[in-house]
């Protein structure tokens, strides 16, 4: 069966990603899916999907807000448009949206069974049901507003959608998993992530089966009159269901700022360390790059975890932004040359896999596992005084937000913005 694999907090925010990230995004996005299937394949590609842990952490690689609710709209847009073009060759479609493209996912689905020959009647179907499940059987008073499908040509897929409370301000997202998937209304989810807001009426959990079967005998034999007199009798007799297995909870704080206790610092130093240490002496083939030095590499350390990782190493998705920063400015500006030296890298270790020869990304494979040897023993400067000297650095690097590019004087440019709104407008 499928099964809840955890929890998050996603405050909501809102605003667009600007056209800078937004096409860098897709780039990125679409070439670690890439690598992942053609290492792993698509079914677990499928799988880091339905884990929220690592969704939030593939948002926060790519340079979005490290914490917030847009990660789930910006990464389900930058695959749709990432992997469109690379649709045929890795069977992979992504359907579906925020507001009008969630509306559209059926038509879509049909559309991909006519190209692919699998049932799309079928496919628009589940995702019918997948809404309506979390929509209503899933009574959380989460309103949902996004619903991304993504369908591999052998039929399985991986459904993340989103959830907002506005008297909150928090998002709730929900992950969904074919695999293994025998029942909609029976414990259906592979994770619900949201912060918990009292109690939940969840008519898909397993241990409600019963009282779906009992409702539908009501309705038969009772009728809606007589179903009212029955539940003010038995109002406050109802025994409480068993305790819930307890499941990783992954809280997401409102604070935009990364802090240190956002982040697993001796991982952090383990990839500072592979790049500082190892990256020139031990991995060559990713330095023939034109521009690449140890901060690219240092980038490449985090993306590879991203792609190599096991789920345990998702812990703390605040450290993925160490990679490229943030497009609010937190934990530091987009510093564009490394971005785009890092999809340089990656682009090419991606299509020699593709030609047969994976020099390149054996290297970032070896990468990963050097900074996880590295982190055992590797120390290095906390959280905040990392952050201060990414803002000296970051005019040289290109440093990009949505309040512009960053000055050259980098306690200018901490004064200017550190009080910086979280719901600040963007501006590039």
């Amino acid at each position: 069966m499928a099964k809840r694999a955890g929890s998050a907090d996603l405050p909501l925010h809102t605003g667009r990603v600007p056209p800078w990230l937004r096409t860098r995004m897709e780039s990125l996005g679409a070439l670690i899916a890439e690598a992942i299937v053609r290492e792993y394949g698509r079914d677990e590609f499928l799988r880091r999907l339905a884990h929220p842990f690592w969704f939030q952490s593939f948002g926060a690689v790519m340079g979005m807000d490290w914490h917030s609710s847009g990660i789930t709209t910006s990464v389900i847009g930058a695959l749709k448009r990432g992997l469109a073009p690379r649709a045929a060759d890795l069977g992979l479609a992504v359907c579906g949206g925020r507001g009008r493209h969630s509306r559209a996912t059926p038509a879509e689905l049909i559309a991909v069974g006519e190209r692919t020959g699998l049932d799309g009647d079928a496919l628009a179907r589940a995702s019918r049901l997948v809404a309506k499940v979390d929509g209503a059987a899933v009574q959380d008073g989460f309103d949902l507003y996004l619903h991304g499908f993504v369908v591999a040509d052998d039929g399985k897929w991986a459904v993340i959608q989103q959830g907002m409370n506005g008297a909150s301000r928090t998002a709730r997202r929900y992950h969904w998993l074919s695999e293994g998937l025998s029942s909609f209304v029976d414990s259906p989810h592979a994770a619900i992530a949201g912060r918990s807001g009292g109690e939940i009426v969840n008519l898909a959990d397993r241990r409600a089966a019963l009282s779906r079967s009992r409702q539908l005998d009501l309705l038969r034999d009772f009728g809606p009159e007589r179903m009212v007199r029955e539940v003010a009798a038995i109002e406050g007799r109802t025994a409480p269901p068993p305790a819930q297995p307890l499941l990783p909870h992954l809280v997401m704080p409102a604070h935009h700022e990364v802090r240190g206790e956002d982040v697993i610092l001796r991982r952090l130093h383990g990839a500072f360390a592979a790049a500082a240490e190892a990256g020139p002496r031990d991995f060559p083939e990713l330095l023939l790059v034109p521009g690449v030095g140890p901060r690219t590499v240092r980038a490449l350390a985090q993306v590879a975890e991203v792609i190599h990782g096991a789920p345990c190493r998702f812990a703390d998705p605040a450290r993925f932004a160490f990679a490229h920063g943030g497009k609010d400015r937190h934990p530091f500006p987009v510093p564009l040359a490394v971005y785009d030296r890092t999809l340089a890298v990656l682009r090419d270790a991606v299509a020699r896999t593709g030609l047969g020869n994976d020099d390149r990304m054996a290297a970032l494979k070896r990468l990963d596992a050097e900074s996880r040897r590295l982190e055992r023993r590797a120390r290095g400067p906390g959280v905040a005084a990392t952050i201060a000297a990414e803002l000296r650095a970051s005019h040289a690097f290109g440093g990009m937000s949505v309040f512009g590019p960053e000055p050259a004087v980098a306690e200018t440019a901490t004064e200017r913005f550190a009080a910086a709104p979280c719901g600040a407008p963007n501006r590039a």
